[in-house]
């Protein structure tokens, strides 16, 4: 990581999973600085305790106040905005609050990098951003769009962005509710046993990052390619796990629930450039000139699919099985 040599990160919403799986990766590299920005002292203190290193450096603050994130941004040289409400029954109640945060807030933290001159800012975006249904996907596609309409305008910052399925183990994740539910002998509740979703680890989401790192240019949205597996696949997998005899139960879609993520939309992937794991969508360069716009369009659209959780490769119960023992917790699981 010659790149990071003396530079310093923030890392907005650094206290959350992809935060310190960061952390971990970067603490003891010749990186010189890396400042966490959230507005929970609780987590940071926590943070503090678990990774004890000078490097680190902690800012309270909130995204929706432009001089905290200005202040956190000073002498900045990369931008992880990781800051955000993610879970969707939340933003479904409370969506002026999810407004708030992604959409005003990446807006913030995107000026703030302006006017401080980082090198590079990356927004952490999700697959329920694709085809919205709920706040949560709405206010992180306008996440998107804020994004891209300022990266046509800034030439000496560069604005990106990675798009994630689910990644495995992050906070509010099915997987530890799952296990919870296989420890308590309870039933495994599950919405929809044919409901599928991307399965991507915590480590996966930082080489994503770190190809946006390297490789993201102005405006691309970046996303790596990810296997998938069902509800009942999933559940049943952590059954033949922990060897456990509780019963599934099928409680029906939850508010805001596809049955099917997509990553790539069926209009992006007319334009997508392909790589071996990842898909670079490049930020859509026609302007306001609608004489352009309607004289010539794109027939390759006609000719191509969304890329989702559907369509992607699908994991069997073995495979899963494979995935799941490597991840530390579950081993932490298993052994206690």
């Amino acid at each position: 990581m010659k790149f990071l040599k003396n530079k310093i990160l923030l890392i907005t919403g650094g206290t959350g999973s992809f935060g310190k799986e960061i952390l971990k990766e970067f603490v003891n590299t010749n990186i010189k600085e890396i400042r966490i920005f959230s507005r929970d002292e609780k987590k940071q203190e926590e943070v503090r305790d678990e990774i004890k290193n000078i490097k680190i450096k902690f800012y309270i603050g909130d995204t929706r106040d432009f001089k905290s994130i200005d202040n956190a941004c000073k002498n900045v040289d990369y931008i992880f905005h990781a800051a955000a409400l993610k879970q969707v029954p939340t933003c479904e109640f409370y969506p002026l609050e999810a407004i708030k945060t992604n959409i005003l807030g990446t807006e913030n933290t995107l000026e703030a990098a302006i006017k401080n001159k980082v090198k590079k800012v990356i927004l952490l975006s999700t697959d329920k951003a694709v085809y919205p249904i709920n706040a949560m996907g709405l206010t992180k596609a306008l996440a998107e769009k804020v994004m891209l309409a300022k990266s046509r305008n800034v030439t000496n910052t560069i604005f990106c962005a990675t798009r994630y399925g689910n990644v495995m183990l992050s906070r509010g994740s099915v997987i530890p509710k799952f296990i919870n539910q296989i420890q308590k002998k309870q039933n495994i509740t599950i919405t929809n046993p044919a409901m599928t979703r991307f399965m991507m680890s915590l480590n996966q989401s930082v080489d994503l990052v770190m190809f946006a790192m390297k490789h993201g240019s102005q405006g691309d949205i970046l996303v790596q390619k990810s296997p998938a597996t069902t509800m009942l696949t999933l559940a049943n997998t952590l059954k033949k796990i922990f060897k456990s005899k509780s019963k599934i139960k099928l409680i029906g879609t939850r508010h805001g629930e596809k049955e099917h993520e997509t990553l790539v939309s069926k209009e992006e992937m007319a334009k997508v450039i392909e790589y071996k794991k990842f898909y670079r969508i490049p930020n859509d360069q026609r302007d306001l000139n609608y004489e352009i716009f309607f004289s010539k369009g794109n027939n390759r659209i006609e000719k191509v699919n969304e890329y989702n959780s559907s369509n992607t490769y699908r994991l069997n119960i073995s495979e899963l099985e494979k995935i799941l023992l490597k991840l530390d917790y579950i081993k932490k699981c298993i052994k206690y």
